[in-house]
């Protein structure tokens, strides 16, 4: 056996396993053996249905079956009820005031309950357990589930990831036939042993038996953290290459002086923070370097990242292109090309740009998919004029329009630009260096990158998945804005809420109400959790709450050309409260909006919390967030708490972090991140150490023609990160 060989060679694999097995990218030995678990149930907590007594706190593994809803004697309340049986006697289970649970589950279910014993005599049942449901039991309940417990080599087994057609129980007993047939000796550590060495990370053969068959709990652990390093190593090692690229590339260069800048600055109706000051002097130094900048800049909703990027991109279309100096000839200004993710942000940053550029000769483009617009307009130089796409084309190919704003119509392959010096992109952190090499086409240079986001994002993610660009931080608010009154309003407070907006909107303010999903759901089809809709929503507001008002409402499956009216009808004021899903977290600027309720806080993390709650701080009036939960929780109540003492941005992030985990914060899909990969963020010194190794790595062997088996590994790294 060896770890290149496909599985179906060692191993009888039907077409619903392998189908299962491709679902979860496993197609050889030594992927399967990489198949790491996700957790480890300890069965030395479980106890036997048989040996239960009242008052007991127990974790029972079993099937579950009878279930059925009624409503209590008496007091008629609605209980759901069904039995847990687990190989040596049965016990009734009873959820209280939870009938739904009888139809969420089928008989049959193999389940983990955990909850207190309550009953009389023999009558006993387990009231209100916690329950998770299994494919299939950890261990086979009529053999070892209660044998040699009392030996920790049988208490520990691990729990993977399974797919339809393959189970966790397979995955278990397929590994340990490996392990049988040698398959460990022929493994080959792709880390190098001084780095292994270097953070007591144990080597490859040792970490896979310690992390599929366990003897101690702290053998797991240490093989988990092997493998964390690994994964981060990697992507760490990917993201040095690609750093490297951008290093050797040449690039626009250019110096321009302070007192040039300054005079554009001085013209905002603000002064800038200190961190605004710093994140245009780092961009300008970079502008004045060897190499291409790859720079994030990371700033709270109202922090002021539009006029970073307008003072960095002035400074680029006030220089010329390197042929140009010290000639007669024409040759144009450097461009800039600045990318929004959607069409209404794209016109509101083309609006502010209007703002900034207005009383300078420069003209400024607009390219989405609904059309294309020029400032200025040849007929009043004081407005934009809408053009066709041809002659925005041809005006941005000869470098007569140096500054195009717009959506992904920017990297079409008939946008070509003459000299693109400096490209910002808003929210979309996924631009790489192939990206940035299509919208320069023709030109052989790399465009300075300069990316942004109000996305909060915990420290340790950012240098893990940004890890080839340079982080800034504005990590201070403009002087005299006033912080948002965030309050955590449970249902026996909400009249008082309703009372507090409708005084609001009475002095001409707006409001938005954000709910957690589209429309009400078919009962028949689909038995979910109580969550508010826009739709069932809006109509409850209109007939009960805001009488008066007009309501309008906005969702990610509404066409863009509708969401753009209900948009713009917001900012002109026709719509006093908009009750829309989380698609209003990114980009919608209505200053007159001064108070927003979130229904089902709870569904959402702090950071996109924050987001949301950024839509209020665009103004000079004071602004109100309600963070509406019906949770009961302690840890529910705990981490909303954070959301109206936290400081900033960052400091939620990181609280994020703690309470969630990233995995649920940031999405694997999108980070590219394991499980035990996204849990490995909450280690700081594990990702600097991973980062430093790897970079140090990659300077002496960019191509690592030395390390083999690291660039296999990157390859298949590479493909998860840019999978969606």
């Amino acid at each position: 056996m060896h770890p290149q060989d496909p599985l179906s060679t060692h191993f009888r694999i039907d077409e619903i396993h392998k189908k299962a097995l491709k679902r979860l990218r496993i197609e050889t030995v030594g992927d399967l053996l990489l198949h790491l678990p996700q957790r480890y149930e300890d069965i030395s907590d479980i106890q036997s249905v048989s040996g239960l007594s009242k008052g007991q706190d127990a974790v029972v593994f079993g099937q579950i079956g009878g279930l059925k809803a009624r409503k209590a004697w008496k007091s008629r309340k609605p209980i759901a009820e069904g039995w847990i049986e687990d190989g040596s006697a049965r016990i009734k289970v009873m959820w209280f005031n939870q009938p739904y649970l009888a139809k969420m589950l089928t008989d049959g279910t193999y389940v983990k309950l955990a909850g207190k014993v309550t009953g009389t005599g023999d009558k006993l049942y387990i009231a209100n357990p916690e329950i998770e449901k299994l494919d299939s039991l950890p261990v086979d309940r009529h053999d070892s589930i209660f044998k040699n417990t009392e030996n920790l080599d049988d208490t520990i087994y691990p729990v993977y990831r399974e797919s339809k057609g393959v189970t966790s129980k397979w995955f278990y007993h397929t590994v340990l036939k490996c392990f049988e047939k040698g398959i460990l000796e022929k493994m080959v550590d792709p880390i190098p042993e001084t780095i292994l060495n270097e953070y007591n990370l144990p080597k490859l053969p040792t970490a896979l038996q310690w992390i599929h068959t366990p003897k101690k709990a702290e053998h797991a652990e240490s093989a988990r953290k092997r493998f964390a390093f690994e994964e981060v190593f990697y992507i760490q090692v990917q993201k040095a290459i690609e750093r490297e690229a951008v290093s050797a590339a040449t690039t626009y260069q250019f110096k321009t002086e302070k007192e040039h800048i300054d005079a554009f600055i001085n013209r905002f109706p603000f002064p800038l923070t200190g961190a605004q000051q710093k994140a245009i002097d780092a961009i300008l130094k970079d502008f004045n370097g060897k190499h291409a900048m790859s720079r994030l800049l990371e700033g709270d909703v109202g922090s002021g990242k539009t006029a970073v990027a307008a003072s960095t991109a002035y400074a680029v279309v006030t220089s010329r292109p390197p042929e140009g100096l010290g000639k007669k000839i024409e040759f144009g200004n450097l461009q800039v090309a600045y990318m929004a993710p959607t069409e209404i942000l794209a016109k509101q940053h083309f609006e502010s740009f209007i703002e900034y550029f207005h009383h300078l000769p420069i003209q400024i483009g607009l390219i989405t998919g609904s059309g294309c617009m020029k400032f200025p307009s040849k007929v009043d130089a004081t407005k934009p004029t809408k053009i066709s796409r041809a002659q925005l084309l041809k005006w941005v190919k000869s470098g007569e329009i140096p500054i195009l704003i717009g959506t992904h119509a920017l990297i079409y392959k008939s946008v070509e630009f003459k000299h693109l010096a400096h490209v910002i992109i808003d929210e979309q952190h996924r631009f790489g260096t192939n990206q940035r090499k299509a919208l320069a086409k023709k030109d052989a240079r790399m465009p300075h990158l300069l990316s942004m986001t109000a996305t909060p994002i915990p420290r340790t993610l950012a240098l893990t998945v940004y890890g080839d660009l340079d982080i800034t931080l504005l990590d201070e608010m403009p002087a005299g804005r006033k912080p948002v009154i965030t309050k955590i309003v449970t249902p026996d407070k909400q009249d008082e809420m309703y009372e507090h907006v409708r005084a609001e909107l009475a002095t001409g303010r707006q409001a938005y109400v954000i709910c957690p999903r589209i429309n009400e759901p078919d009962p028949d089809k689909e038995v979910t959790l109580q969550l508010k809709s826009v739709e069932a929503e809006a109509a409850r507001l209109k007939k009960d709450v805001f009488k008066t008002s007009r309501i309008g409402i906005l969702h990610g499956k509404m066409k863009p050309a509708d969401k753009d009216k209900i948009m713009l009808q917001f900012a002109n004021h026709d719509i006093d409260v908009l009750v829309a899903t989380s698609v209003v977290e990114v980009g919608v600027n209505v200053p007159n909006a001064t108070n927003i309720i979130i229904e089902g806080a709870e569904r959402f993390g702090l950071a996109q919390l924050h987001q949301l709650r950024g839509r209020v701080i665009r103004g000079t009036h004071q602004a109100y967030c309600f963070a509406v939960t019906e949770s009961k929780s302690d840890k529910t109540k705990e981490r909303l708490k954070a959301l109206s003492t936290a400081k900033n941005g960052f400091e939620l992030a990181e609280h994020d972090l703690t309470f969630r985990g990233s995995g649920e914060l940031y999405g694997s899909k999108q980070s590219g991140l394991t499980d035990l990969g996204m849990e490995a963020l909450k280690n700081l010194k594990l990702v600097e150490a991973a980062r430093n190794e790897a970079r140090a790595l990659v300077a002496k062997d960019v191509d690592l023609k030395k390390h083999p088996l690291i660039k296999l590994r990157i390859a298949h790294t590479s493909e998860n990160l840019h999978m969606e």
